[in-house]
């Protein structure tokens, strides 16, 4: 039990990062099909690595830089694997009339002007977002953005349906439908890192990504009656950016 459930962790880090795993995990569809569970705690991993380089980088350089470095660290470590999914899921919706166009366009691997944009604006968002918080909250926010934002991207795969048809797409073996144990266990190592900041902040945080993914999904649903995984790479960063704001509203308004 215990060495199936470290298969499908470190499934999860294989599939969502550039991470290495040990040598004895093997490939296998049923492994894949609990890794979405452990989304979270891959995104509590990530969170901590770019915590950890604004602390060491913020203790030589200014604020700023350090930001931008916790921020590459993040990228280097996922491959940018979300911000693609943005990229492309804003060029299909936003470049595609009916379903089969959007799909099509998500498929291409090649960028367009609403995906760079789009990619452009989130990362320029997250930044003066992270920027304005105060400096003690940003290694912790860090964790807990990365984590709960993954989480919210579990919630898409437990109440939507995976409407491509093909065996091409990378999200593919995430596309069976989680059941309610598997959405808890990716409630709590997503929600629990929230802990790490004043529980105001942590809820208002909570309460904008929630709000952010729902309309997302509602979005999705009515575009093309369901989700891809380049959707869930953008709720995933919509909801992180979400989470960032709704802690600043709190440290700008009661602080």
């Amino acid at each position: 039990m215990l060495r199936q459930e470290a298969e499908a962790f470190f499934g999860a880090v294989r599939f969502f990062t550039r991470l290495p795993v040990p040598a004895w995990v093997g490939h296998s569809q049923e492994a894949l099909d609990r890794a979405a569970r452990y989304f979270p705690l891959v995104g509590t991993l990530v969170g901590v690595l770019g915590g950890l380089t604004f602390l060491l980088a913020a203790f030589v350089l200014p604020v700023s830089l350090a930001i931008l470095l916790s921020m590459a660290a993040t990228l280097l470590v996922t491959g940018a694997f979300h911000e693609d999914g943005l990229a492309d899921a804003v060029d299909g919706f936003g470049g595609g009339w009916t379903k089969p166009q959007v799909l099509a366009i998500m498929k291409d691997s090649r960028i367009g002007s609403y995906g760079a944009l789009a990619v452009a604006l989130m990362l320029l968002a997250k930044f003066n977002a992270l920027y304005e918080l105060p400096d003690d909250w940003i290694a912790p926010a860090l964790v807990a953005g990365h984590a709960a934002s993954r989480f919210f991207s579990t919630l898409l795969i437990f109440s939507l349906d995976y409407v491509r048809d093909d065996d091409s797409s990378r999200a593919k073996p995430l596309a069976v439908r989680m059941g309610a144990g598997s959405l808890a266990v990716a409630a709590l190592f997503g929600l629990a890192p929230l802990a790490l900041l004043p529980w105001q902040a942590a809820l208002a945080g909570l309460g904008l990504a929630a709000l952010t993914t729902f309309l997302a999904a509602r979005y999705f649903v009515t575009r093309i009656g369901g989700y891809t995984g380049d959707c869930l790479g953008a709720t995933q960063q919509g909801a992180e950016l979400a989470i960032y704001v709704g802690m600043l509203a709190v440290a700008w308004n009661f602080s």
